[in-house]
């Protein structure tokens, strides 16, 4: 019998639902429910509008239901942020975005507490200020009383999945992006969480990726007119759920899932944390069975995403295409930014802060919108390669093939100079990887397919895959020395 799976999976700028029909064979998709995420600014302070994601949520319950029915959900979202709860079950307040400005200078703060040193080997996590140790430090510091009200912290897709179900804990996979677990135990760190002088009360058991929660409660079940049915804790970091569904048929590989965010990295048995790792800034992150993904972030099309706000705020509007497409017409190589610098990072101007950028280091400056689609593209190919380098220097092996997934890979220019940046091979596809990743983790949790191996040949006969071949390697090299020489300055 066919299996109707429902997965939702949301993104830092939108959300869809979609069914996956299983045959035995092959996953069919079908999208049943779309929307936007959009954060909501209040005095100053940056929310998710989690209610009404919830909302999006129902929606695509009921619209399942009249499509044919399902036989479990699953979900999955962006890392770090969280909700909290009072002793009632009650939300505190709504989640604070992880853009918001609240971490400014928490990461310096908290090595007070414990050293960067200390820190980095107990979590084996990437700094980032975003991260939800340091948005935990910062209500510490600032707003005590919000954390001696809270019973429970629950990360996104936790919170989602306890207004389905009622049901109270921490997939594995989430929690591995607070930098708050430790990466060799896979269980929350005591030292790291009283060095901040986190309550450890509110964190709840972390349970491993597939796990089945629960069903649908009652109210649900009643409000919206559905069986019950049982809810997933899939790899609920949308980046985990991408990894399952990348189409290697070799044990070691690179992965590039990109999309707002760009996580570029590799699948080990093992966490990697030593002082290499920790110079480069590399993250581990806890994978399906058990898994570790040694990976780096990398700011992603967020810069594309954002400068195209900016051009409609301006009164010009082009599709994610056209701007492809006029990208495509411009000449290469003339401009390059750091795309993790800290001022690409803040919703704003971003066109301003690239001139600004190649102004302040003697480059040619980019004028035009083609212009500026390029720098963004080829410096995110080029910051790529960065760190494959890296990756290759801590495992101490060489890849020779990029695994490219994501809605990232629609951008047939990226990909292409993915492959001319790192002169390496590219293969990309497919595009709806984390979806995928999300119904298969839920199809692996009934039995009807087994282990990661199975998956991932599944899918790559299910969907289409591209071969991108690098070109003017030469040229590419002497490239990216004068970027290394740029963004190391």
């Amino acid at each position: 019998m066919k299996k109707r799976i429902l997965a939702f999976d949301f993104g830092a700028s939108s959300g869809r639902a979609m069914i996956g029909v299983y045959d035995d064979n092959t996953i069919k998709l079908e999208e049943i429910h779309r929307f936007s995420n959009d954060p909501v600014m209040v005095n100053g302070v940056m929310y998710w509008d989690i209610l009404r994601l919830f909302r999006e949520i129902k929606q695509g319950i009921i619209k399942a239901k009249n499509s044919g029915g399902f036989d479990s959900i699953g979900i999955d979202t962006w890392g770090v942020d969280f909700g909290l709860l009072d002793k009632y079950g009650n939300l505190l307040e709504n989640p604070i975005h992880y853009r918001d400005k609240r971490t400014n200078g928490m990461l310096e703060e908290s090595f007070k507490r414990l050293s960067k040193e200390e820190f980095y080997k107990i979590t084996g996590n990437q700094f980032m200020e975003i991260n939800t140790a340091f948005q935990l430090f910062s209500l510490v510091r600032q707003r005590p009383e919000i954390i001696e009200r809270a019973e429970t912290l629950l990360m996104t897709p936790d919170l989602f999945n306890y207004m389905l179900t009622g049901k109270k804990c921490t997939e594995y996979s989430i929690a591995s992006t607070t930098q708050l677990m430790d990466a060799k135990k896979r269980s929350w760190s005591d030292k790291v969480i009283k060095a901040l002088d986190i309550p450890i009360d509110i964190f709840t058991e972390i349970v491993t990726s597939g796990t089945i929660i629960g069903q649908l409660s009652d109210s649900i079940c009643e409000e919206l007119g559905v069986y019950k049915v049982n809810v997933v804790a899939v790899a609920s970091h949308d980046t985990q759920s991408a990894l399952i569904s990348v189409p290697a048929q070799e044990k070691d590989f690179i992965f590039l899932s990109c999309g707002t965010w760009s996580l570029i990295g590799t699948e080990l048995d093992e966490p990697i944390i030593n002082e290499k790792s920790e110079k480069y800034n590399i993250t581990n992150e806890g994978g399906y069975e058990g898994k570790t993904t040694f990976l780096k972030n990398i700011i992603g099309l967020w810069l594309i995403q954002e400068s195209r706000r900016q051009w409609i705020r301006e009164g010009i509007e082009y599709s994610f295409g056209e701007l492809e497409s006029l990208a495509f017409s411009t000449k290469s190589l003339k401009c390059f930014i750091d795309p993790d610098e800290a001022e690409f990072v803040p919703q704003g101007n971003i066109p301003k802060r690239i001139k600004e950028f190649c102004l302040r280091t003697n480059q040619s400056v980019p004028e035009t919108i083609p212009e500026i689609v390029r720098c963004i593209n080829e410096s995110l190919a080029l910051k790529y390669r960065k760190a494959l380098e890296e990756i290759e220097d801590c495992t101490g092996k060489h890849y020779d093939t990029i695994y490219m997934v994501g809605g990232g890979i629609q951008s047939k220019l990226l990909c292409q100079l993915t492959a001319n940046a790192c002169g390496r091979r590219v293969v990309a596809g497919p595009v709806e990887a984390t979806i995928l990743g999300n119904l298969a983790s839920q199809l692996m949790a009934m039995g009807e397919v087994d282990g990661l191996k199975g998956v991932r040949s599944l899918i790559y006969k299910s969907q289409d895959i591209k071969v991108y071949e690098p070109k003017d390697i030469e040229e590419w090299d002497k490239t990216y020395n004068e970027f290394l020489r740029l963004i190391q300055n």
